[in-house]
């Protein structure tokens, strides 16, 4: 499996968050450590047979990279739709995915602690060509900055960025601190080392030095938000997370939790609600539910939108309203992060809705069955700003994980969001945009 999917972990995460009596059930351990599962099994048998031969080490390379590219590296158009320009020039590791964010990605930050069997950016750690992302230089971030006076926040991500000594990260974000760049308001870190190496903040060599930088972001009058990546509530509970935790929001910084809905791992509202509780108690900020991205082992982690949206349901339910800010479940798709509000029944449309519906559907209204159940998303974020908080209405499918398998309600040929043509090309949708993204 290690062949094909990247693998790494450490000794925090092996000693403290995973129970060994309930392996290979254990949920942290389906995180961590790659599954027979996550591989089709025809992919699985060319990969062994070609390992047990071991005679033969160009033949499995290319099996392996045959197999990587057919699991959608970078999905969500990273790679050929967020790429931020010059005067005409790409500028790698930059990108300018909506309107008021940019997204870098510093070279020394493309790693992690360990790895997340899920992870939707896999293809930074296996070392496929030109799958890369990430730059070296602070300067054309810093003039791209200036030359956009509407990007509002900065978003560090990897890999982990806080792999990085504080040395290193320290030149990336004392730049963002200068007075030209007093619309830069905030700056977030993507970040799983809060969950999987909390020593980083507390006891590492340079951990006091990193405190201090994240006070100077404070006393710049900017705003540090670290985004961090906690996926179960398991990884709320050692002494050290909580300490760790206490030590950032010290500095004035806030800490925002994330994480998608993975199947084997955290598909039960019982288990969000507890991360939820327990994370508002310690601080934390409820941010995002994802829905697992397309890409590596998709059919393995993939949960149906519907099924993904009664578990965010039941667990917004069980929690106080400082819990509910959390925001769900969310797909990061081409055009944007698309969120599943619901699903009614088509009586329960007002009579007075119907043209805005139609337009939404893309078609005319046919006559049906009034209990006809109807799917209702919108946009919390889009790359056409036109389309943010805008609702539109998908045709009930309970077995749909993702946009590409999604039909509009009322009978229309593609959303309205959609370019001419799509639905009729031989290519999923996700495919024809990579061949991204979070």
């Amino acid at each position: 499996m290690a062949r094909v999917l990247p693998f790494r972990t450490n000794r925090y995460v092996v000693e403290n968050l995973i129970d060994w009596s309930r392996v290979p059930d254990d949920p942290i351990f389906q995180l961590v450590f790659p599954q027979r599962g996550m591989l089709s099994e025809a992919d699985f048998e060319d990969v062994r047979t070609l390992v047990e031969s071991a005679d033969d080490s160009e033949a499995l390379a290319r099996a392996v990279d045959r197999i990587r590219r057919r699991l959608n590296p970078h999905p969500g158009g990273q790679l050929t739709h967020n790429t931020a320009t010059l005067a005409g020039r790409p500028l790698p590791g930059v990108q300018h995915k909506y309107r008021e964010t940019v997204v870098f990605f510093p070279a020394q930050g493309q790693t992690c602690h360990a790895y997340c069997t899920y992870c939707f950016r896999w293809a930074q750690f296996v070392g496929m060509q030109g799958m890369r992302i990430e730059t070296r230089s602070t300067s054309d971030l810093v003039a791209y900055l200036r030359a956009h006076p509407e990007v509002t926040d900065v978003l560090i991500t990897g890999g982990d960025p806080m792999i990085m000594a504080t040395r290193t990260l320290r030149r990336y974000i004392e730049p963002l601190l200068a007075p030209e760049l007093a619309h830069i308001q905030n700056i977030r870190i993507g970040t799983k080392s809060v969950a999987y190496w909390p020593h980083r903040f507390v006891s590492d060599a340079d951990a006091d030095d990193c405190l201090r930088l994240f006070e100077e972001v404070a006393a710049a009058n900017r705003h540090l938000a670290i985004m961090g990546h906690y996926t179960h509530p398991v990884e709320l509970k050692p002494a050290l997370a909580r300490e760790a935790i206490r030590r950032i929001r010290d500095t004035g910084a806030q800490i925002r939790m994330q994480a998608p809905l993975i199947r084997h791992v955290n598909d039960a509202p019982e288990l969000w609600s507890e991360l939820w509780r327990s994370g508002v108690r310690l601080g934390l900020i409820p941010y995002y539910m994802f829905i697992e991205r397309d890409t590596g082992p998709r059919d393995y982690f993939s949960v149906p939108l519907v099924r993904a949206h009664e578990i965010f349901r039941r667990a917004a339910a069980n929690v106080s309203g400082l819990a509910r800010a959390a925001q769900g479940p969310t797909m990061s798709v081409l055009p944007g992060k698309i969120r599943i509000l619901g699903v009614v029944a088509r009586s329960e449309l007002l009579d007075r809705q119907l043209p805005a519906v139609l337009h939404n559907g893309g078609g005319a209204m046919p006559s049906a069955d009034p209990q006809e159940q109807i799917l209702v998303c919108d946009f919390v974020q889009a790359r056409d700003a036109r389309l943010n908080q805008t609702v539109f209405f998908a045709a009930f499918d309970p077995g749909a994980t993702w946009l590409d398998q999604m039909r509009p309600a009322f009978g229309g040929e593609r959303f309205a969001f959609e370019q001419a043509g799509d639905r009729d090309r031989t290519a999923p949708l996700h495919a024809l945009t990579e061949c991204l993204l979070d």
